[in-house]
């Protein structure tokens, strides 16, 4: 375990999970089966979806599928695979964590019907679709970066004062890797501060939009993300949360939630 490892756990515990999965510590880990649960969450989805229509935009829909696992319980670490143990490709809708609630959320909307949906799902977890430790998408940034592309990074058009920087990601502040097994990328990150967030950049976003909280910890773009949803009683950010008064995906006053982080990055699916 490098050193940096507690700051990033203590950065994790306060914000809600890390964007990157984290590997499963045993090893010989077993695959996950889809259980009965999951199969009929996902047939009860699907039938949903019809039902919207094939009129329902993007946005739409992945509002629509977000709301269904509302209530979910937060388990952390869910993936199954390390540079020790076999991937796995996990679809088990009886927990999730921050972002495999993403993938969830994103594969089920671009999916006609449940049999497409591990193959959408294989899509946006993985970089080219290969279901490999060392081909997840593990960064929230990789979803407008790594093909097949799951979103396009709207920062900077959301917020005329968003800010860039570069950073190295997976190499911690002493040397040191967020993911020990994997390789490190120069990549230029666009946030808008939590001061700039406001009701003018509320305005810009769109429900269904993917929020990534910004973290300045070396090697990591952001620790927590959620989906932007714009509800009757205001916008929110419908996220699976681990704080303990939660420990589910819940839908958090978006701006109240937002002042208390450094900032968000703003991707937008496709």
């Amino acid at each position: 375990m490098q050193k940096i490892m507690p700051v990033v756990l203590l950065a994790v515990s306060l914000l809600g999970c890390a964007a990157g999965h984290q590997p499963m510590a045993q090893a010989g880990a077993q695959p996950a089966d889809i259980d009965n649960y999951t199969h009929t969450k996902i047939d009860a989805i699907m039938t949903d979806l019809r039902a919207q229509g094939a009129q329902a935009s993007l946005g739409e829909r992945i509002t629509a599928i977000s709301a269904n696992f509302l209530g979910t319980p937060y388990v952390a670490n869910r993936l199954v695979g390390s540079d020790r143990v076999a991937e796995r490709l996990v679809i088990d809708f009886r927990g999730v964590d921050c972002f495999t609630y993403l993938d969830y959320v994103d594969a089920l909307s671009k999916s006609a019907n449940a049999e497409q949906f591990g193959d959408r799902l294989r899509q946006t977890r993985y970089r080219d679709g290969d279901v490999s430790y060392g081909h997840r998408k593990q960064f929230f940034t990789d979803w407008s970066t790594l093909p097949p592309l799951n979103a396009t990074d709207i920062t900077g058009s959301v917020s005329p004062k968003a800010v860039t920087i570069v950073k190295t990601l997976n190499e911690t502040a002493n040397g040191g890797k967020v993911f020990p097994a994997l390789g490190v990328e120069t990549r230029a990150i666009t946030y808008i501060p939590a001061k700039a967030v406001d009701h003018a950049v509320v305005s810009r976003l769109k429900s269904g939009d993917f929020i990534g909280i910004y973290t300045p910890l070396e090697g990591m773009d952001v620790t927590h993300t959620g989906i932007f949803i714009m509800t009757d009683r205001g916008p929110v950010l419908r996220n699976a949360s681990s704080r303990a008064a939660h420990r589910q995906v819940v839908d958090s006053p978006f701006l109240a939630y937002i002042k208390k982080t450094p900032g968000i990055v703003v991707l937008r699916a496709i």
